[in-house]
């Protein structure tokens, strides 16, 4: 399983529109509002790197109103959870 956080600025008054639209996406699992230099906080799983890069390039980033996104693919096997 593929993992990554992508942090995601959007036009300004559109987070809600743009996590509405996140929730929607297949893979997507997880999605925040957040305050400080992004806007929004999500979590995408997939079964492969190059599914995950897929959803991510394809999907996420071509959302209208999304203005740009920071991608940190998650170390397979190194997370804790509580």
């Amino acid at each position: 399983m593929a993992e990554a956080i992508v942090l995601i600025n959007t036009d300004i008054g559109t987070e809600e529109e743009v996590l509405q639209t996140l929730a929607n996406i297949d893979g997507v699992t997880e999605a925040y509002i957040v305050y400080g230099v992004y806007d929004i906080v999500a979590k995408v799983k997939a079964d492969t790197t190059e599914a995950l890069k897929e959803i991510i390039s394809s999907r996420i980033r071509k959302i209208p109103k999304v203005r740009s996104t920071l991608t940190m693919i998650i170390v397979e096997g190194k997370k804790f959870q509580r």
